[in-house]
């Protein structure tokens, strides 16, 4: 960890050095329309000119109002230094007031998109890992079950997850937790299918014929081949499952009019204007799922030391 921290420290630099710099473009516009309204004289001297203007010709014309862009109280593109404070407000600012769990706290919302994160995780896991057995075992269910697999994942998440939702409720299934769920199992399902298939094919024929010279039966080969190789190929996939499924619970929450969660905090903030609530919940989100999968490496470390082997 602390030899690649140098390397994750200056992407991170590069990343908010390109961030800070793509602000100005980007917030030009709305800087000139505010100074033209103030009756500051702006070249273009109308909006639709400057709207026909490219952005580098407003901020080579309009030089003194370039440095407004940054300090927009609704800006197109906010800076790193105003989602952060947004940040603090709503969640460490939150705890301070004694306010944890309020309404307004990203971390309330971000327990509600949690929970249903890790149903989905679970759901899809249990899925993937019992769909990979079949696989391995049985060419027909190979045959069967991979071909559609392949096709789920072509199907976009935003139009399949209206229609969970409605299924869902035509059966008589209330709440939004569970159809998130689904939505979470829908998309960490085939990450944990494809990566248990190929750690449980990964022991050589030599092994799996010592195996049978030993007179092993199919399940002690499973039990003591097949699924000690395929630890580590499943710890890989479960990390990429879980920020999948993640990105399934919110999007879950998008298309159901949802008050709770990440999701809603970021369709409320679109609905009325406020971008920083929407760049504070998807920086939520981010440190969310960065959390969950340095977890999952964690014990991804635990278990194949315990199994002898180098994480």
């Amino acid at each position: 960890m602390t030899k690649t921290m140098p390397a994750v420290i200056a992407v991170l630099f590069g990343l908010l050095c390109f961030w800070f710099l793509a602000v100005a473009p980007m917030n030009i516009r709305v800087a000139l329309d505010q100074a033209d309204r103030a009756g500051a004289e702006v070249m273009p001297a109308t909006a639709v000119a400057r709207r026909d203007t490219s952005v580098w010709r407003l901020m080579s014309d309009n030089r003194a109002y370039v440095r407004d862009g940054y300090y927009l109280d609704r800006p197109r593109l906010p800076t790193p230094l105003q989602v952060g404070r947004e940040f603090w407000k709503t969640t460490g600012a939150m705890v301070l007031k004694g306010r944890t769990w309020s309404k307004r706290s990203l971390i309330f919302h971000g327990w509600v998109t949690l929970q249903s994160t890790l149903w989905g995780f679970l759901l899809g896991t249990a899925i993937g890992i019992t769909a990979a057995v079949a696989i391995v075992y049985a060419r027909v269910a190979e045959m069967a079950i991979m071909p559609w697999a392949v096709i789920s994942q072509a199907v976009p998440i935003v139009a399949l997850a209206p229609m969970i939702i409605v299924l869902t409720s035509q059966v008589g299934i209330d709440g939004r937790g569970f159809p998130k769920a689904v939505i979470s199992a829908y998309l960490s399902f085939f990450p944990v299918l494809v990566g248990m298939v190929k750690g449980l094919r990964s022991p050589a024929v030599e092994q799996l014929d010592l195996l049978k010279t030993y007179n092993a039966q199919g399940f002690q080969s499973f039990m003591k081949l097949r699924l000690p190789a395929s630890i580590p190929y499943l710890f890989t996939s479960l990390k990429v499952a879980i920020a999948a499924a993640l990105v399934g619970a919110i999007v879950g929450e998008l298309p159901t009019g949802a008050i709770r969660g990440l999701g809603a905090r970021i369709l409320i903030g679109d609905q009325f204007g406020t971008p920083l609530a929407i760049w504070s919940a998807l920086f939520a989100a981010a440190i969310l799922a960065g959390v969950l999968v340095t977890l999952l490496d964690g014990i991804q470390r635990l278990v194949l030391r315990r199994m002898g082997m180098q994480a």
